[in-house]
């Protein structure tokens, strides 16, 4: 029997950013110097793939740092953590590394530079979010006020309002962000920003990439896990771009196939934890189903790179 045809378009860049990449290298490093296990606080980055393969390993994930024995090496995730977790690890001499992401490290820096100057700051973000809650973390309650939407921004009651700056969570929709931003500075004129933005060339350069996908296919796949913000911003902006048929998934087991019925471009994006080998798999599934041609739609190409940090060891004593 004839395979129909399907043309897939992947959109580039994709998947694993230099932050994720350095994260996950810091955890493999840790646990061939230390050996296992290695515990990590949270998910190192939001994929199940990337978690279950380091667990193989000889990873051990935990929700906090008391959950951690003593002796053991802890490492913070690439989220980033409030300040109380390494001061908590170091109350107790446990061993830790940082694994934040440099992007978000640099919000931090922000954040505590403004309210060092005696500003409030405002946080573009999702609450709940493991990246807003170290941001928000970095400074004393009530140092910074989350809003989430352009409604919030109306409704935030300030200390001052000509003592403050905003920051924003490195993952959201950049188009979302410039409108809350703007309603911002609209309501608060004398507000101070970040001397550069602060979503990641990462999150960027795959809402790009998409939204160009997005223009050419019937239906597009982000392939991510539900609990990541930058995949899920790259559903919407899939939809936003004219494409409603827009549906995340975090393997293609996941795929309904019947969704595909009369699909005959099909979009294919992964967020930025997520693996390649991932998104392969998509494409192979596809293949056993349909007559595959594949076309890479690169909208910029990415040479960043973070390097790891040492791993830590005990001085002799």
């Amino acid at each position: 029997m004839t395979k129909p045809p399907l043309s897939i378009l992947l959109a580039g860049p994709r998947g694993f950013c230099a932050g994720v990449d350095r994260a996950i290298e810091i955890v493999e490093n840790a646990l061939a110097a230390h050996g296992p296990p290695v515990y990590v606080r949270h998910e190192i980055v939001h994929n199940k793939h990337v978690v279950n393969a380091l667990q193989e390993k000889g990873a051990v994930f935990v929700d906090e740092v008391e959950e951690v024995p003593d002796d053991a090496l802890v490492i913070f995730s690439a989220h980033g953590v409030p300040k109380r977790v390494p001061a908590e690890a170091r109350a107790r001499n446990l061993l830790y590394t940082d694994a934040t992401c440099p992007l978000v490290s640099k919000v931090h820096r922000e954040v505590e530079r403004h309210h060092a100057a005696g500003r409030q700051v405002i946080l573009v973000g999702h609450a709940g979010h493991p990246e807003v809650e170290g941001t928000m973390g970095q400074v004393a309650e009530g140092g910074v006020v989350l809003v989430e939407t352009e409604a919030d921004v109306d409704r935030i009651e300030v200390e001052n309002p000509d003592r403050l700056a905003f920051a924003t969570q490195t993952t959201l929709s950049v188009s979302d962000t410039k409108a809350i931003v703007e309603r911002l500075q609209a309501r608060f004129p004398n507000i101070e920003g970040p001397r550069r933005e602060d979503i990641c060339y990462a999150t960027t350069n795959r809402q790009a990439a998409v939204e160009k996908v997005a223009e050419r296919a019937d239906a597009v796949l982000v392939v991510g896990a539900p609990n990541s913000s930058n995949s899920m911003r790259l559903v919407e902006v899939v939809q936003r771009a004219g494409c409603p048929h827009a549906r995340l998934i975090e393997t293609a087991e996941q795929i309904d196939w019947a969704w595909l019925d009369g699909v005959r471009t099909l979009g294919l994006t992964a967020g930025a934890s997520a693996p390649e080998i991932l998104v392969q798999g998509v494409v192979e599934a596809c293949r056993e189903r349909f007559e595959v041609t594949a076309e890479e739609v690169q909208v910029t190409t990415e040479d960043v790179v973070f390097r790891a940090p040492p791993v830590p060891t005990r001085r002799a004593s």
